[in-house]
């Protein structure tokens, strides 16, 4: 059986590893911002808001992987400023900046909803993103909060998946509910929310088959373990998230619009945050798809994932004073 969960407090207390995690997080991102942010560092440090400083700041925040379009209305949005006299520098630019892009994402709900008995987590994910390693990095960071997580290996077509989340279910000290390599995905999924019920376990995980989000015939797949789900519980599942790859910037758009269109997502989780990533996707797939991140992961450890934290994010993202 698991272990019992971490008692906050103590050594494992989940707000002292917020706070580490975050430190590493701002870490990781250095090698990768650095060039954006040494751009933006002269941008800002210029003594005027003229037409150069105006179009400096567009082609930086675009090197930022903000996306055009979120570019657009955040230079747009502070040209409306300038030109009502209430930014009169670039340095009241930068304070501006970070307050309303603050104010916006603080505004979109981040919570995970664990209301269920159990409460239901559909994670997706095409391969490759990171999609097994989260959830069991989710369950160890559950099991810190005082949950008791339990998974679900419906990712049945890969044998190997079934292997790999018994893997991280071992290192988050959780349960792990499996079947044969290519039985039915909904029937892993309902018998994974029964045995939590009967094992006392709060929150069930289902891992879903890595898909290519153009594949009619996966989608619906997921439906079919969305409609299984709701047969034991009309609320279920509570949460679908997206695990979506930093590295792959504005192409994770795309794949957020099909999921987004097929089964509807609660949140998203944004893994491989790490130095070469540019983490202003974060930015752009929130203004431009209303899907907020919830969950954002920097590396393979099994304390690389944490509730996403706006303030966090976007003083790590501009922390001009730091760069070289």
């Amino acid at each position: 059986m698991p272990a019992e969960p971490e008692t906050p407090g103590k050594s494992g207390d989940p707000d002292d590893k917020g706070q580490g995690f975050w430190k590493r997080f701002s870490k990781t991102l250095e090698s990768g911002r650095q060039a954006y942010v040494a751009d933006l560092k002269e941008v800002f440090g210029r003594p005027a808001l003229d037409d150069a400083f105006w179009d400096d700041l567009e082609a930086s925040l675009i090197a930022a992987d903000v996306g055009v379009a979120t570019t657009e209305g955040v230079v747009a949005n502070l040209r409306r400023q300038a030109a009502g006299a209430h930014l009169r520098t670039p340095a009241q630019a930068l304070r501006y900046l970070k307050t309303e892009l603050g104010r916006e994402m603080v505004a979109r709900p981040r919570a995970l909803n664990l209301e269920g008995s159990p409460a239901v987590l559909l994670v997706v994910g095409v391969n490759g993103s990171g999609k097994t390693t989260t959830i069991g990095k989710l369950a160890h960071l559950l099991r810190a909060e005082g949950r008791r997580p339990l998974l679900a290996a419906a990712d049945t077509y890969r044998a190997a998946a079934i292997d790999q989340l018994r893997l991280w279910a071992n290192r988050a000290q959780v349960d792990v509910i499996a079947n044969q390599p290519g039985s039915d995905p909904g029937a892993v999924a309902f018998d994974a929310v029964q045995a939590a019920r009967a094992r006392g376990a709060d929150t069930v995980i289902v891992d879903t088959a890595g898909r290519l989000h153009t594949r009619t015939d996966l989608m619906e797949e997921l439906r079919k373990v969305r409609r299984v789900l709701q047969r034991l519980d009309e609320r279920s599942p509570q949460e679908t998230l997206a695990v979506l790859d930093a590295h792959l910037g504005q192409n994770s758009a795309q794949q957020v619009k099909v999921f987004q269109e097929a089964i509807g997502l609660t949140g998203l989780a944004v893994t491989k945050m790490d130095g070469s990533a540019k983490a202003g996707v974060v930015l752009s797939i929130e203004a431009e798809l209303a899907v907020p991140v919830k969950l954002v992961g920097i590396g393979e450890g099994v304390d690389d994932l944490n509730r996403f934290d706006p303030e966090q994010y976007l003083d790590a993202l501009l922390r001009m004073e730091e760069s070289r």
